[in-house]
């Protein structure tokens, strides 16, 4: 092998590691490192990520000896956005007769830290039939209600365990009737005590129960009943992947993936902290469940965190929804004091539900 040939096959090989070196934080699912610490927390801004490499790219193509590489990477990055453009450009499919519309509102309220005030406009403005509100605590969802008297909610609260981040509160509009509450518990043996710290949240009357640990590690609420008939519709927030607590990222992921993979027309919202690009967000969807935004055409709309500019989001809020109910609308909204953008959005359910 001559020195010229000797050259271009080291520079195939260099061009085929470097692809590799820039697919694995893309792409960590294709390499079985998608639950690996720091890729699950990578993944959450692939779309962003795509456009770093597109342009890196492009500048390699101005240098010769890199073209290999910027080819291979190129293709690499236009496949890439080839399967993200769907998200942005799908549109919502005409309601089909016989069915009425719901909306529903999730506001991330960060211990508290968002302005009550603000939440209790939109939720004026918008006038959604039910509200999930994670890190609610009884207090601050109090807080919320006062400011919406006179026009028909009511407040529910669950709270896994004594942390903040673990109550979850939901608004439940007057107009769906007497709906029940509820969440699925574990074995008696693993319950927490309340806490007794001020400002944790007190349990009582207008909480499910004690503080108590469920089946996720922060609080989630089942609602069912009143008008809503066969329609189950769930406040939830998952565990973040935080580098030391994946596998209770991925224990939230499995609840959702059993609420889809059952035969019940199910509406589950709040903050997931997934996003579509992680695979185990996807598979807990399974074939049963879709987000409502990259349904509709905003599921590159961002909604964390909030203090960036829109263009490095994510989309880690959603609304869920299994067969048998039909995406509608999607859109976020700022709201002081909180990293999240509050989501509104609308589905379709047969009247009958």
């Amino acid at each position: 092998m001559d020195d010229a040939t000797a050259w271009r096959v080291r520079r195939v090989v260099l061009s085929v590691l470097f692809l590799l070196v820039v697919a694995v934080p893309l792409y960590p699912e294709l390499f079985g490192l998608d639950e690996v610490t720091p890729f699950p927390q990578l993944v959450a801004f692939r779309p962003q990520g795509l456009v770093v490499v597109l342009v890196v790219a492009l500048v390699m193509l101005l240098r010769e000896g890199w073209r290999i590489a910027a080819g291979l990477v190129l293709l690499l990055a236009v496949t890439g956005a080839g399967l993200t453009a769907p998200r942005a450009l799908s549109d919502p499919e005409p309601p089909p007769a016989g069915t009425r519309e719901l909306t529903v509102m999730v506001a991330n309220v960060l211990g508290g830290g968002a302005e009550p005030g603000e939440v209790a406009k939109l939720i004026r403005d918008r006038r959604p039939d039910v509200v999930s509100l994670p890190e609610a605590q009884v207090d601050v969802r109090q807080q919320i209600e006062a400011e919406l008297r006179g026009l028909g909610y009511n407040g529910y609260t669950q709270q896994a365990n004594t942390a903040v981040e673990s109550a979850t509160s939901v608004l439940v509009s007057s107009t769906l009737g007497g709906v029940r509450f509820d969440s699925e518990k574990l074995d008696p043996s693993r319950l927490s005590q309340p806490s007794t710290k001020p400002g944790a949240g007190e349990p009582g009357a207008e909480t499910i129960g004690p503080v108590q640990q469920t089946t996720t590690r922060f609080g989630h609420v089942i609602i069912t009943g009143g008008s809503l008939g066969k329609l189950r519709l769930i406040a939830y927030h998952g565990y973040p992947p935080l580098p030391d607590a994946v596998p209770s990222w991925k224990q939230d992921l499995h609840v959702l993936r059993k609420w889809c993979a059952e035969d019940r027309p199910t509406i589950v919202a709040g903050d997931f902290n997934a996003t579509t690009d992680h695979a185990d967000f996807r598979d807990a969807l399974g074939s049963r469940c879709r987000s409502v935004a990259p349904a509709v055409g905003a599921g590159l709309r961002g909604t964390w965190p909030s203090s960036r500019p829109a263009v490095l989001r994510t989309q880690i809020d959603h609304v869920v929804v299994s067969d048998g109910v039909a995406p509608g609308k999607f859109r976020t909204y700022e709201i002081g004091g909180t990293d999240h953008l509050a989501v509104v959005a609308t589905v379709v359910v047969p009247k009958e539900s």
